[in-house]
């Protein structure tokens, strides 16, 4: 049994517009213990933001935009990507999580966290 990343993937996760503020996202992260948030414009991925662009803006994270932070061209996965594929594209770019996309539409995340949590219960079984 091949186990899939909308097996375990996050749906409809929180998100932001490149036209909130740094200080914004922040909070969004911090409320939902999140390091990273997709950045979605007219209900397309166009970029992620994580807690370490936020902190090289430090002082201008009031009046800085997420859209001039934020990393464009995301790798992303597809619910129907294999978990140990996922696994393998977050270790090679050394990255903690991904947007899953369905047709250009984010319908999910999948953070290294999750693949964990699947590996430790499939290996206590």
């Amino acid at each position: 049994m091949i186990l899939t990343v909308g097996e375990r993937m996050v749906r409809d996760p929180v998100t932001v517009s490149p036209e909130e503020t740094l200080a914004a996202a922040q909070t969004k992260m911090h409320v939902g213990g999140f390091r990273q948030l997709p950045v979605i414009l007219d209900e397309k991925l166009v970029g992620i933001i994580t807690d370490r662009d936020i902190r090289q803006h430090g002082r201008q994270m009031r009046i800085t935009k997420v859209g001039t932070a934020m990393t464009e061209n995301v790798v992303t996965v597809t619910p129907a990507t294999p978990m140990d594929e996922a696994a393998r594209i977050l270790l090679e770019h050394k990255i903690g999580g991904l947007p899953v996309v369905d047709r250009e539409r984010l319908v999910g995340i999948i953070t290294i966290t999750d693949i964990l949590r699947a590996f430790v219960e499939l290996t206590a079984s």
